[in-house]
C-alpha cells in the first residue's frame, strides 16, 4: 500500500526485497540475494524470516559463522522459527559442537513436526539429525573399542605374569602346576567373554520389529497409533489417508486423521533403542 506521497512503506519495500532475493536464490545469484534480504532486513530489522533466508544463503558459501549469527537473532525474536534452528544446528555441528547441534536440529524437529509432519523440511531436519547422532555414537563407539581392546591386553598381559609366578611357586608339583594351568586358561576365557559382551552394544544388528512401522518398514520417528491398535509413522499414514482412502491400511477398518494418537510408549522405547545402540540412526 503506497502512502499519501506514493511511496511503498517500508513493510511493502521489505516484502518486495525479500521477493527479489528469492528469485536471486533460485539463480542461483547468491550475492545479490544477501543484498535484497540486507536491504529487507534493514527495513524491517524484526522479520525472522529475512534473516533466516539471509542465513540459507550463507550456508550456500559455507559461511557458517554467518548463518549461526543470523540465526541466533532470528531466534531471538521467535523462538519457534523452523527453519532457524535447524540451521543454527548445522551451523553448530560443523564447529563440531556436536551436543549443542543435535540439540538445535531436536529443536528444529519437534516445531516442524507440530506444524506440519509431511513437510519436507521434516524430512531434511530428520536426516540431518540421524546424520549427526550417527557419527557421535561412530566417534564415541571407536573410542570406547580403543579403550576396551587396550583394557583387555592389560588384563591378559596381569593375568599371564599371575599364572606365570603360580607355576614357578609350584616347581616340583606337576599335579598342581596342571591344575594351575587349567584355571589360568578358564579366567582367560572368562575375561575375553566378558570383552566380546562388553563390546556387542555397538556391533550392528536387527532393529526389533515393534519399533518399526508397518508401512515404511523403517524404524519409529514420529510414531501414531490407530483405534485399532495398530502403530504408524505419523507422516506415512498421513499420506495413506490422504491419497488412498480413509481406512486402516493393516486392518481395513474406517479411519480418520482426528483419531490417531501418539505412541509415547513407543516413542519413548525407540528413544531408549537408539540411545543404547546409535548405529540405529543410520539412515542409508
Amino acid at each position: 500500500m503506497r502512502g499519501g506521497n506514493g511511496v511503498l512503506s517500508p513493510a511493502k519495500q521489505a516484502e518486495l526485497l525479500k521477493k527479489d532475493g528469492n528469485s536471486y536464490f533460485k539463480k542461483d545469484r547468491i550475492g545479490a540475494a544477501i543484498d535484497a534480504y540486507t536491504e529487507a532486513i534493514t527495513l524491517c530489522p524484526n522479520v525472522p524470516v529475512y534473516l533466516t533466508n539471509r542465513a540459507l544463503c550463507h550456508r550456500k558459501r559455507k559461511d557458517w559463522l554467518k548463518v549461526e549469527e543470523d540465526c541466533r537473532k532470528a531466534i531471538l525474536l521467535d523462538n519457534s522459527c523452523v527453519k532457524a534452528h535447524y540451521l543454527l544446528g548445522l551451523a553448530l555441528l560443523q564447529r563440531q559442537e556436536y551436543v549443542k547441534g543435535v540439540k538445535e536440529l531436536q529443536k528444529a524437529l519437534d516445531l516442524g513436526r507440530g506444524a506440519n509432519p509431511k513437510s519436507y523440511m521434516v524430512e531434511e531436519i530428520w536426516q540431518e539429525l540421524a546424520k549427526a547422532k550417527y557419527l557421535e555414537w561412530e566417534n564415541a563407539s571407536t573410542s570406547r573399542s580403543w579403550e576396551l581392546q587396550s583394557l583387555k591386553e592389560a588384563c591378559e598381559t596381569a593375568l599371564k605374569e599371575k599364572h606365570k609366578h603360580d607355576i614357578s611357586q609350584m616347581e616340583g608339583f606337576l599335579d598342581e602346576s596342571d591344575k594351575s594351568l587349567t584355571s589360568h586358561l578358564e579366567q582367560l576365557e572368562t575375561l575375553r567373554r566378558v570383552f566380546r559382551e562388553a563390546a556387542e552394544a555397538d556391533i550392528p544388528s536387527e532393529v526389533p520389529d515393534y519399533l518399526c512401522c508397518k508401512i515404511t518398514l523403517d524404524i519409529f520417528r514420529d510414531p501414531v497409533i490407530t483405534p485399532s491398535g495398530v502403530t504408524y509413522e505419523r507422516a506415512m499414514i498421513l499420506d495413506h489417508l490422504e491419497k488412498v482412502g480413509k481406512f486402516d491400511p493393516v486392518t481395513r477398518e474406517p479411519l480418520d486423521q482426528s483419531q490417531l494418537i501418539p505412541n509415547l510408549a513407543i516413542k519413548e522405547a525407540v528413544q531408549a533403542f537408539l540411545d543404547e545402540h546409535g548405529w540405529a540412526y543410520k539412515t542409508d
